[in-house]
Parts: structure tokens; C-alpha cells; sequence
């Protein structure tokens, strides 16, 4: 049940390329996560593109309520890097995520022309020295939180929500590709704090190579049950804010555990700031 939300989590990723610059803001949302209609999860993204040529984008996600007494698991997802002429670099991007009382760290470095450098871990188990990695699995590949920036700038510009990504995740090389679906206009509700015009598409996981177990586990599992069930993972993507990168408003996964929304609760960036209770 927790890697289901932790990949849901993370699903607030997307690649695609940038179509015009952006504004040199800083946008900061918070998220609900429901799991069969059960307050399962808190999640906050923050952009920061204030410092020139630089971006850095953070991902805090928690269990909640009763899942986070039961299965308390904490994770943090960053990157720190480039950008420049609507192009995001990493430099570094490091997840840290915490279940029960046990801390494990993940730490993948990039040079700057976009070539990687070096991948570690850290737990009760690693030390945290660099590991040797086939240059089949990162090879001209990039991280989740840098593609989620250039395709929330892309869609900001006025195109559809739809292109491909290839990622490292530390055992394997993947696919990630959008499928965009439509425009639609959406309405503020007691759980989601957007109203208002966005784009709707779906996201898909193509493994290419590396250590893909015989049953799909995480964000692939949930996938493949939405299949079952005639519903592929689908994400609603809006600009809150002229100019900036637009935000995933709202998520959506059928899964065999019931289904999953993430929603929109609360928005801060450029002189807006929005709540829930407004």
C-alpha cells in the first residue's frame, strides 16, 4: 500500500521540452492524497527559479492520519541545477526517504553538459560511496524533477501536454511518455482548491532496461492495474499564475487497492496565495 502512494507521489513528474522562457518566480502548492477515499497523504512541491541560471525543485510527501501511525514513511526528492535558455540541468538530485526509523539516501550527480556522474547510496547497509553503474542506464538521461519542470513550463506555453523522457532511477532506465487528451475547464471543489482552464493527459511507464522485476511493483503496478480497469494514470496540469510553469492541479489512479486522488489544496507564488478554506 505505501509504495502505491509513494509512486502517486512522485507521479508529479513529466518530461517534455520548453517551448518559451518562463518568469524568474518562485511557486510553492500543497497536495492531499486520497486512497479510496481515505486521507492517506500530505505532499509539497516547491519551485524556485529566482536565481539566475539556477533552479532547484523539492518534493516533501508524508503518510497521514491513521496510514501515518500504521506505516510511517516520510520522503524528500530534490534537484539542484541549471537552467538556461528553457533548459534544466541537474547537477544533483537526491531523494531521502524515511520508513519507520530507517533513513535511506539516494544521490544522483550530473555534469553540466547533461552527462551523468555518479550515483550513490546511503543506508544500513551502503555507505554512501559511489557505486559503479552501466552507462546503458544513464546515458543521456535526466531526473524526474527536471523533466517535471520543462513539461510544466512547455504546457505553461500554450502546448499540449505530450512527449517522452527517459530516467534513471538507480536500477533501471525507463520511458516515461504523455499522451495529451484535452482542454477542459475545471470547478473548485470541497477537496481542490482550482477552478478554472487546464489540460488533461495520461502518463505511461515503457521499462528499457535494468532490474524490472517479473511483477510490477510501484508506479508500474499501479499502471498496469489501471489498465485492468480501463483507466490509464491520468494528471491535470493548470497555470495558476501568468507566466510561471504550470502546476498538476489534480491526479488521478485506478488501482486494485480502490482509487487515488491527488488534489490541489493550497498555492503560494508571484502575490497569489490560495487555501482551501478560501
Amino acid at each position: 500500500m505505501v509504495s502505491l502512494i509513494v509512486s502517486l507521489a512522485i507521479i508529479i513528474s513529466a518530461p517534455n521540452a520548453l517551448g518559451e522562457e518562463i518568469k524568474s518566480g518562485h511557486q510553492k502548492m500543497n497536495y492531499s492524497v486520497y486512497a479510496g477515499g481515505i486521507h492517506a497523504l500530505n505532499a509539497t512541491l516547491d519551485i524556485d527559479l529566482t536565481k539566475k541560471e539556477r533552479f532547484s525543485v523539492e518534493l516533501f510527501a508524508k503518510t497521514y492520519g491513521l496510514l501515518g501511525k500504521l506505516a510511517p514513511w516520510f520522503g524528500t526528492f530534490e534537484t539542484h541545477g541549471w537552467f538556461n535558455k528553457g533548459k534544466a540541468r541537474p547537477e544533483l538530485h537526491q531523494s531521502s526517504t524515511t520508513w519507520k526509523d530507517e533513513l535511506e539516501v539516494k544521490k544522483y550527480q550530473y555534469n553540466k553538459d547533461g552527462s551523468f556522474k555518479e550515483y550513490s547510496i546511503k543506508d544500513d547497509s551502503n555507505n554512501g560511496s559511489p557505486r559503479e553503474v552501466d552507462s546503458k542506464l544513464t546515458d543521456q538521461t535526466t531526473d524526474i524533477l527536471s523533466a517535471t519542470l520543462e513539461m510544466m513550463a512547455h504546457v505553461a506555453s500554450g502546448q499540449e501536454c505530450e512527449g517522452t523522457s527517459e530516467i534513471f532511477d538507480g536500477k533501471r532506465r525507463y520511458r516515461l511518455i504523455f499522451d495529451h487528451k484535452k482542454q477542459l475547464t475545471l470547478e473548485k471543489s470541497r477537496y481542490n482548491i482550482y477552478e478554472g482552464a487546464a489540460v488533461k493527459c495520461t502518463v505511461k511507464v515503457e521499462p528499457i532496461a535494468g532490474r524490472w522485476h517479473k511483477k510490477p511493483r510501484g508506479w508500474f503496478a499501479i499502471q498496469e492495474q489501471g489498465k485492468k480497469k480501463g483507466s490509464m494514470p491520468t494528471i491535470w496540469l493548470a497555470s495558476v499564475n501568468e507566466g510561471e510553469p504550470a502546476i498538476p492541479v489534480k491526479v488521478r489512479a485506478k488501482t486494485q487497492y480502490g482509487t487515488f486522488f491527488l488534489h490541489l489544496i493550497g498555492y503560494e507564488g508571484q502575490g497569489m496565495q490560495l487555501a482551501l478554506d478560501d
